[in-house]
């Protein structure tokens, strides 16, 4: 018997969810982008997983520890949940080549996404990844989804540094790409 398979909206953290603060190293720093809530219930209305997939060098470089990331990723859940909404799941990677070598769930290499593949039977072809860097869409290029390149956080910034490689589209913002699964 065929197992369904799942479609998935994987979204990188940082500037997409919640304003960026390089290496966010105090919950207290954690402030959900304006719309974020509204464009997480529409995917939900549209059955689409949301998976977080973040790279998370902080952890590598001493900036913090996993106890803290745990913690400000337990407030993000919080502050979605509040709202009715519940992310389902949420991978991070710790690792960055100058302090801990090669691996590949680093962004843009797509092991976080394939490791959200296998736990969840999602299938890459009808999802998405949503980020605001050139590695974010490199990452979900090289896992054979669609990819959403947003202009928040980094965005505005690293749109001139997309040269041999384009996203399939481009929206202002996280609600901004929503609004256009609706339509």
């Amino acid at each position: 018997m065929n197992k369904k398979k799942n479609k998935a909206i994987f979204l990188d953290r940082d500037g997409v969810i919640n304003k960026e603060v390089n290496y966010l190293s105090d919950p207290d720093d954690f402030e959900l982008l304006n719309g974020t809530i509204e464009a997480l219930k529409i995917f939900k209305r549209l059955d689409f997983l949301l998976i977080v997939i973040t790279n998370q060098s902080g952890l590598a470089r001493g900036y913090f520890k996993e106890e803290t990331l745990d913690i400000i990723h337990s407030k993000m859940r919080r502050l979605i949940s509040q709202e009715n909404i519940e992310l389902d799941d949420i991978y991070f990677c710790p690792h960055h080549p100058e302090f801990t070598g090669e691996c590949n769930c680093r962004k843009p290499n797509p092991g976080m996404i394939f490791a959200a593949r296998d736990d969840y039977n999602i299938d890459l072809t009808r999802s998405f990844m949503v980020g605001d860097t050139v590695n974010d869409i490199k990452a979900g290029k090289n896992a054979g989804v669609q990819t959403v390149f947003v202009l928040t956080g980094h965005g505005r910034e690293q749109q001139n540094k997309f040269k041999e490689i384009k996203s399939d589209y481009t929206f202002e913002s996280l609600l901004g790409f929503a609004n256009h699964m609706i339509k």
